[in-house]
């Protein structure tokens, strides 16, 4: 039995509400009305971006834990403008896909009843598919991503899938009964056997997970035949309504013994038969599967290819990048970036992603425990040695790309990208890049001002509880900064009240016991106390002792 893929990626569930369209062919459908508005640039920085935290109490702490607090940096992620050209593609895959694909059009319908009745006859159906439905147009369109291992192709693509609910429940349309289940996207990974049978099986499972069905028992394991199976994906995909439909790895193929005609012919079909937009994902090695048949290959990726090469040295969005990761720092002596030290981390990490964020994580816990290096200072020696030390698997891909030599390259073809190519179909665009460098600093700036923002608020609405009485205001200011510099931006603020409260409680509480344990100091220096202890050591009472030193007077001498 076929290993099929157990991950996968889940996004959120919505109730559907329907948003009137900018542009009027995207109006009357339900499936599009329902999607999030058209994204712009701002949606995109916000959604996309993620800069781990790293507080300066972080970088105070001792060297086993940040170690540990190190590993946040993996989280990181930074915007760069392929990734809005990838947003733009995407989104205008899902919409215009839908527009043949209207529930409310009777050809959506006429699409249902042929279907319905290419089941009734399963035995031949999947030798008529493409010719029952070929008269009903289809608007999908097919997107191929390709570069080398490392880039960040599948964190985009996912990210960007996540900006989108993926499951959107419709009850009711234009006051009348619409009940109907949509899923906007679907990912699943190409099989490392490259089967085309279990690729329809990791479709019927990917649906079966999110939804509770059993569609891969029912037409997986009965249905051996591909072409069979792919009958049924049709049907699901219309019913469904799914917006696109996202194969990762598709350079497994190459592994399979499927004719590569076979292959292509697999993937026209799913946009031009079943309707379903497809975005598939490969290393530079799934470049082969369009050599064959020009045309094919031309139908296979209708809306283009995206070739996703390393970032150039001297590029402003490497730049970009390198400056914002190295503010990642969790050393007890900041390193400034020089440009020593640029030349040198490109050198050991040539502008792949992946290999830049490891290089960047693992030089430092290197100098964490240097004793030959008390000051924690990354250096280019650092880098070199983390990079033959600790990347030592990655040396020879990275050796074949730093010398520019082919011979080498082409056994790793995984780091082979078209020169020619990536000319062609990828330039570099310097003006959407300075716009997302402003955009980027004006965020950071406006989540500086929102925490301390939320400081303020914190150290006024707890201040006011008046149950700390032995905390200054300042006190209490310093456990808000502490605690919000803990967390990311967009915590439930109750949360983080709510743990203030905790430790000025705790600190009220060891200053109280502080006080207490250090006033009988202070009292022992006053007079009358000194004269009770002595009376107390000469077992005389108190009262008499004071009367003879002359404290007590006699009230009627006193007051007659």
């Amino acid at each position: 039995m076929e290993k099929i893929n157990d991950l996968v990626l889940k996004g959120t569930f919505k109730t559907a509400t329907y948003e009137q369209q900018v542009l009027s062919e995207y109006n009357n459908n339900p499936f599009i009305e329902a999607l999030p508005s058209i994204f712009n640039e701002d949606d995109v920085l916000e959604r996309f971006m993620v800069t781990p935290r790293i507080s300066e109490t972080d970088k105070k702490s001792e060297s086993n834990i940040r170690y540990h607090i190190l590993k946040r940096v993996r989280n990181f992620i930074q915007p760069l403008p392929i990734h809005f050209e990838v947003e733009r593609r995407l989104s205008t895959l899902i919409r215009r896909g839908y527009l043949a694909r209207n529930p409310l059009d009777k050809t959506f319908l006429e699409r249902i009843r042929v279907l319905h009745e290419l089941r009734e006859e399963q035995e031949l159906a999947h030798k008529h598919i493409e010719d029952r439905l070929n008269y009903i147009r289809s608007t999908a369109d097919s997107l191929s991503i390709i570069g080398i291992s490392g880039i960040g192709k599948t964190t985009a693509i996912e990210r960007l899938l996540l900006m989108y609910p993926q499951v959107i429940k419709h009850e009711t349309y234009a006051g009348q009964p619409f009940n109907r289940t949509q899923i906007v996207w679907l990912k699943i990974d190409c099989p490392y056997d490259g089967s085309l049978s279990t690729l329809c099986k990791s479709f019927f499972k990917a649906i079966d997970d999110l939804l509770g069905t059993r569609y891969l028992e029912k037409y997986g394991y009965l249905n051996r035949v591909t072409s069979t199976m792919l009958l049924h994906m049709t049907s699901l995909a219309t019913m469904f309504g799914i917006g696109v439909l996202v194969i990762d790895e598709i350079q497994h193929l190459l592994h399979s013994k499927n004719d590569q005609e076979e292959m292509l012919n697999f993937f026209v079909t799913l946009s031009n038969t079943v309707g379903i937009p497809t975005v598939l994902i490969g290393t530079s090695k799934a470049q082969q599967l369009f050599k064959g048949n020009f045309r094919q290959a031309r139908r296979a990726s209708s809306d283009g290819a995206v070739i996703w090469d390393r970032m150039a040295e001297e590029s402003e969005e490497w730049e970009f990048f390198l400056e914002t990761l190295w503010k990642l720092q969790c050393l007890k002596t900041p390193t400034t970036l020089t440009n020593e030290l640029k030349v040198a981390f490109y050198r050991e990490c040539q502008g792949i992603t992946a290999v830049a964020i490891n290089l960047f994580i693992l030089a430092q816990e290197r100098v964490l425990f240097d004793e030959g290096n008390p000051e924690e200072i990354l250096t280019p020696s650092v880098l070199k040695k983390t990079a033959e030390e600790d990347m030592q698997t990655l040396q020879p891909m990275l050796n074949a790309i730093r010398n520019n030599n082919l011979a080498d390259m082409m056994k790793y073809e995984d780091i082979m990208i078209n020169l020619d190519e990536v000319m062609l179909n990828h330039k570099r665009d310097t003006e959407i890049s300075g716009r997302i460098k402003e955009a980027f600093k004006e965020r950071q700036n406006t989540i500086d001002l929102k925490r301390k923002d939320i400081i303020e608020s914190l150290s006024i609405e707890v201040a006011a509880l008046g149950i700390f009485e032995h905390l200054s205001s300042q006190d209490i200011k310093t456990l808000s900064t502490k605690v919000v510099e803990t967390y990311p931006i967009d915590v439930d603020v109750s949360k983080l009240k709510s743990e203030v409260i905790q430790k000025a409680i705790k600190l009220n509480e060891d200053k109280n016991s502080h006080k207490e344990t250090a006033e009988p100091k202070n009292i022992e220096t006053l007079p009358l106390l000194k004269l009770r202890n002595q009376a107390l050591t000469k077992k005389v009472h108190p009262y008499d002792h004071l009367k003879v030193r002359g404290y007590i007077k006699q009230p009627i001498e006193e007051f007659y």
